[in-house]
């Protein structure tokens, strides 16, 4: 959801910022610097596996990540949250075309549904799903897997995946969706989401229904 239906604007940096100190990591650190380069790097995949892969202890990752969710949290109940131009539009559009629509996070089901309930977005898809039991972050394939059973899809021929990081496209791509397509309103640029296989580039998900022949 972040960069790519939601505007991030910085609030996964600064919510990473305050959950590191829990660990004694200041911005002034010199662990500071590479482990704010591998958040960026691993944008979109589950946070506590992030914070377990920072830190190698399972405590202090499970109180980082505590403290990540109550710092965006608090964010986002602030106002610190604004939908991608045009992201609410498009899935509209998709649905009403009869396409089913899942939103996917890396963050906890407590934070998206924070989002949710900040944008008035709890009936806007026909889904909302987060890593949890059974269900394993990006760049696994299982929240694509999941929305399929979960929605009855019939064919994974007929799954389009959208996302802003190289871990949305990996987990489109070993779903088996026939799209796996990056957006430039997020992490990741251009060249790095081609790197990362993507089957389409677009400037924002708003162009999705579009790319799907959905019409207008």
């Amino acid at each position: 959801m972040a960069g790519t239906t939601v505007a991030d604007d910085g609030l996964v940096e600064q919510s990473f910022t305050a959950a590191i100190a829990t660990a004694g990591v200041s911005e002034s650190d010199d662990r500071y610097p590479a482990m704010l380069d591998h958040v960026r790097r691993t944008m979109g995949q589950s946070k506590i596996t992030v914070f377990r892969a920072l830190l190698g202890d399972e405590a202090a990752a499970q109180r980082a990540n505590t403290e990540f969710r109550r710092h965006y949290e608090g964010l986002v109940a602030a106002g610190h949250c604004a939908p991608v131009p045009g992201a609410e539009e498009a899935i509209r559009l998709l649905r009403a075309s009869g396409t089913k629509v899942a939103l996917t996070t890396g963050f906890a089901s407590g934070t998206q549904q924070a989002l949710l309930d900040a944008l008035g977005w709890q009936d806007l898809a026909d889904l909302a799903l987060a890593p949890g039991p059974g269900v394993r972050g990006r760049p696994f394939p299982d929240l694509v897997l999941t929305a399929v059973l979960r929605l009855e899809v019939t064919d994974l021929r007929r799954v389009a995946v959208a996302g802003d990081t190289p871990s949305d496209i990996l987990t489109g791509l070993r779903s088996g969706a026939a799209v796996s397509a990056g957006v430039l309103t997020g992490a990741a640029g251009r060249d790095e989401l081609l790197a990362a296989g993507a089957t389409h580039v677009l400037d924002s998900v708003a162009s999705l229904p579009t790319l799907l022949g959905v019409p207008s």
